[in-house]
Order: structure tokens, then sequence, then C-alpha cells
């Protein structure tokens, strides 16, 4: 287990058990991520993803109102054109670790995933978000454009139509108009999210860590390659699976009518 984050810390963690929880700790400024708090995100990822002990990680944001309400629009403003794209290169070289962790990351979306928030839970593999969440992409009420991969995590997840909607005019979506068009997972009522977020995490954190991974590789290459290439890859996935201990038990207890222990092997 990590030692305990300071609690003036941009990012916390705390383990329950093979689950990680990583939290956005800046609930003063709607836990708006500035460049150390992308730093600190990073940080944090990393040494999950090198954690034997840690299965499963929980993102989420402190306090009732946000899960991550934007960039930090006061660092923002001060910024030459290459200090943003800077800035867009950060917070994109974060996205992309996210997505590629070897680990499910699940975000728990409890408020506000506006701007750069909606992007960094568009790059975890799942999405639990309140019936009291707000989410969009208002960018171009700033005169900006996202620029943490939102034009085109959203593209993949909702479609051409509602990306250009979203991104075009601004306006943030409830939760259940986001489940109808695929950019969150589940709804649940926001007294229960914590619970059923945590619920699905424990059910994670037990099923076999390397075929959670390849499910994961599988799925990142088959949406950024054509057809026959992601078949491939996923054949060669699934013969590396027969060379695991953890294949060998799920099958076996499937056959023994047992619950299986996955180790990892």
């Amino acid at each position: 287990m990590p030692e305990a984050s300071p609690s003036d810390s941009p990012v916390t963690t705390a383990d329950h058990a093979a689950v990680r929880v990583i939290t956005v700790n800046r609930p003063d400024k709607l836990n708006a991520l500035n460049a150390a708090t992308l730093d600190a995100l990073r940080e944090a990822f990393e040494a999950a993803a090198s954690d034997d002990s840690v299965r499963c990680v929980v993102l989420t944001g402190a306090g009732a109102k946000a899960f991550v309400a934007g960039a930090d629009i006061s660092e923002m403003n001060t910024l030459s054109p290459v200090q943003g794209r800077d800035f867009s290169q950060r917070g994109q070289r974060l996205m992309r670790a996210i997505e590629r962790m070897p680990k499910p990351v699940v975000a728990m979306v409890n408020g506000f995933a506006l701007g750069g928030g909606l992007e960094l839970a568009m790059c975890c593999h799942l999405r639990i978000a309140a019936d009291s969440a707000k989410i969009g992409q208002p960018e171009i009420n700033l005169g900006l454009i996202p620029g943490f991969g939102g034009t085109q995590r959203l593209l993949r997840l909702a479609g051409r139509a509602a990306t250009l909607e979203l991104c075009l005019v601004g306006a943030p979506i409830d939760a259940q108009r986001a489940r109808e068009l695929g950019i969150v997972s589940r709804v649940v009522a926001a007294a229960e999210l914590e619970s059923e977020t945590m619920k699905l995490a424990a059910q994670l954190a037990d099923s076999a860590p390397l075929a959670l991974r390849g499910i994961i590789d599988c799925v990142n290459v088959g949406g950024e390659c054509g057809i026959e290439e992601g078949l491939e890859y996923e054949t060669a996935q699934f013969g590396l699976m027969f060379s695991t201990d953890d294949m060998r038990e799920g099958t076996g207890a499937f056959l023994e009518r047992r619950k299986p222990a996955f180790r990892g092997s």
C-alpha cells in the first residue's frame, strides 16, 4: 500500500484491498486540471501500474460537486501558443497512459465532467456516472477547442453528429443522455455511486489479470487499425492465454463448479 497522500496534495490515493482509488483533490477549484495536477496524476497511475497488489483503479474527484470541471482556466489564460501546445501534449500523454493501463480503470463521475474532465473520464476503460452528473465539452465558450483528446475519443464513443454538437454548441448534457450516446457505461443514483463503483471495481479485481490486460490491449489496437489487423491481434492474444496458469484455473474451476482463484500468472 502506498504511503498516505498529504491532504493538500492535488492527487490522493487510497487502497481498498486490490482496488486503488485515485482522487483529484482540488475541490475548491472544482478539481480543475493544472500542470501540477496532470503530473501528479501521471505519477499516481505509473505507481498503480507497477504495483502488483493493485488489480483495478478507480478515478474520481474530491467533493460532491465535480469529478473534474475542466482544465484550470486561470493557468491557461497566461499561456503563449507554444506553451498552450505543450500543455495539450502534457494532458494527452496522461490520457494515453491511462488508456493503455494494463489494469482496468473505472471513472467514478460524481459531478461536473466538463472539458478536460470529460476527456479524463473518456480515457478510462469504464465510466459510471451519478444521475446528477453534467457532461460536456464547453471549450468553444472560451474561444478554444478540446486539447486533451476530446474530439478524437468522443468521436469514437458517440459518433460524428454527437461530437460535433457537443463541441460546437458547448452545452452540457445530463448523465442519462450521455449513457444513451455511449459516453458513460452506467448511470446510478448519486447516493449509490460509490458503492456501485466499488462493487464493480472489486469484481474486476477478482478477474483474471492477464485476460483483463489482453482485452484492454485488443480493444485499444482494434480502435486504431483495420478489422483484419485487429482480428489477427486478437487471435494472437487469445493463443497467449493458453500459456497462463489463470486459464487453467478458470477452465478447471468451471468444470469443477467452483469459484476460480486467479493469481495473474
